[in-house]
């Protein structure tokens, strides 16, 4: 009986199901509009939008959109038709005409300086010609007024014009740059416009200053020389090896940023020095410069000019020179025969008070004081201008402006004092220092020596004073053993001193020299 009754429900729900099917959606829709007849106009234009939208895998027509165009999306729809540029028709997508891109002018090199005419000059009977100097170059020597070469000139200068490899020491001040320039713009000769010759110097004030030697010992020839070093901008540098140079003298930071960038080729250098070798290893430039010497040729001429020979340099010696000859002069620790040195003891509250007393009852034409840091340095600095003294500044916080400025008023007079750090202590050659004052004892004895080297050059005499103090005794005495002789102390008479075991010279003796260990520690 059941199964009757669902059998008759069946049909007669089917059929009704099937035949209102196809009206469902207005069916329903219908239904829904006679009870709200705003919706019946809504539910009408939706469907009219959904019909008219393309469905998923029908093809759709995109038009393309013109350039330049700012209208809406009608607009451009309708320009676009009107160009006929449409995806959908069957010769595939046109594309609206194009003016063809006109081709860009090839960048023209900048222009190369063009080469200078080599000026006349007179014939030359010297010691330098005997040398093996040529009259252009032994000229400017003789305007310089050297009439004679120091020894270190006197050995190397032959060995540089055969082509050796050189490893050159000497005390400081013996004119070991014109131990290398005078040779090299030998050998170079006229100019070329690309760089033949690269110098590395430690610092820029050496770098210039050697720049500066190349100028003055080159200026009868047409060669080009250019500085590198860090501190002021990039223009200058790129404009001059754009335009050729012969000789590049350089630090090494920034020679390597020029090589990054591309400004500079190495590829033709035919002789690299390496000046004041052993201040670059003190200053941490061994890895930069051995990429450097990476890219410069195998063949090349090396040559290595120092004041120390460390047992470090050895190694660099061994791995970039190739059979080089050692040229020796003097004693390798001791300071220059010229200099007469002593040590003042006195206690710390009074350091600054026997200074000034040193400083006026010396006749005096120039000074430098050499500081530890570059804070004390600008403190000592201060306190002498208050007690009316004329004073520049030199140490690595300064900008490069502000260097140059106090460099050139000490050598230009404008400054009776420099108050530097170690920066000024190697290789610098500045005319008629009369005295060194070493504020603070160096905690490395080898700068002992370079610092008092400041004074007694070109076979003048100076003098060096070093005030010790009961934190410097054990500093002195590592001095005197490197050195291999005593420093003798001394006493300023009239001075008001307070009595420290300072005086007691068998104290000082007894005490130990400081060991390389302890150097640079905070006391």
């Amino acid at each position: 009986m059941l199964k009757k009754l669902i059998a008759k429900l069946r049909k007669t729900i089917a059929p009704s199901s099937v035949a209102k099917s196809p009206q469902k959606p207005a069916s329903s829709k219908t239904s829904g509009a006679d009870q709200h007849p705003s919706r019946r106009a809504q539910g009408g234009a939706s469907n009219r939008r959904r019909e008219d939208r393309p469905r998923s895998g029908q093809d759709r027509s995109r038009e393309p959109r013109e350039s330049g165009s700012s209208g809406s999306g009608r607009s451009r729809g309708s320009s676009s038709s009107s160009s006929g540029g449409t995806r959908g028709k069957p010769g595939g997508r046109q594309r609206s005409e194009r003016p063809a891109p006109q081709p860009q002018p090839a960048a023209t090199p900048k222009p190369r300086k063009p080469s200078r005419e080599q000026p006349d000059v007179p014939k030359v009977e010297s010691a330098f010609t005997q040398l093996g100097l040529s009259d252009r170059v032994a000229y400017a020597v003789q305007e310089k007024g050297y009439n004679e070469p120091t020894p270190i000139q006197a050995q190397a200068i032959p060995l540089v014009i055969a082509g050796k490899d050189v490893i050159g020491s000497a005390q400081t001040g013996t004119g070991k740059t014109a131990a290398f320039a005078l040779p090299i713009l030998q050998r170079l000769g006229s100019r070329t416009g690309h760089p033949r010759c690269l110098v590395l110097e430690p610092t820029r004030e050496l770098a210039l200053q050697v720049e500066e030697a190349f100028k003055q010992y080159g200026k009868h020839t047409n060669l080009d020389v250019t500085v590198i070093y860090g501190g002021v901008g990039y223009g200058k540098q790129r404009e001059d090896l754009d335009q050729g140079v012969d000789v590049i003298v350089a630090t090494p930071g920034r020679l390597l940023d020029h090589m990054e960038q591309g400004t500079v080729s190495l590829s033709g250098v035919e002789i690299l020095v390496l000046d004041e070798v052993d201040r670059m290893l003190d200053m941490g430039f061994l890895p930069d410069v051995k990429r450097i010497v990476s890219k410069t040729p195998k063949n090349r001429q090396t040559l290595f000019f120092t004041a120390t020979i460390p047992p470090e340099i050895a190694s660099l010696a061994s791995w970039a020179l190739r059979d080089p000859v050692e040229v020796k002069i003097g004693q390798r620790r001791s300071p220059a025969e010229t200099v007469a040195h002593a040590f003042y003891p006195v206690v710390a509250s009074q350091k600054f008070e026997l200074l000034l007393t040193l400083l006026e009852a010396t006749q005096f034409k120039s000074v430098i004081i050499f500081c530890r840091t570059r804070m004390g340095a600008d403190r000592i600095a201060h306190r002498l201008i208050a007690a009316k003294h004329t004073v520049g500044v030199l140490h690595s916080d300064r900008s490069q402006r502000e260097r140059v400025e106090s460099l050139e008023g000490f050598k230009s007079g404008k400054f009776e004092v420099l108050v530097a750090t170690d920066i000024a202590a190697r290789g610098l050659d500045i005319a008629g220092v009369s005295h060194v004052i070493n504020y603070d004892v160096p905690e490395n004895p080898e700068d002992y020596v370079h610092r008092i080297g400041r004074t007694g050059r070109a076979q003048t005499t100076g003098e060096a004073f070093t005030l010790v103090t009961e934190d410097d005794v054990r500093n002195a005495r590592s001095i005197e053993r490197y050195i291999n002789a005593q420093v003798e102390r001394k006493k300023f008479k009239g001075f008001p001193y307070v009595y420290s075991a300072l005086f007691d010279e068998s104290a000082q003796q007894s005490a130990k020299p400081a060991s390389r260990l302890t150097r640079g520690a905070r006391r």
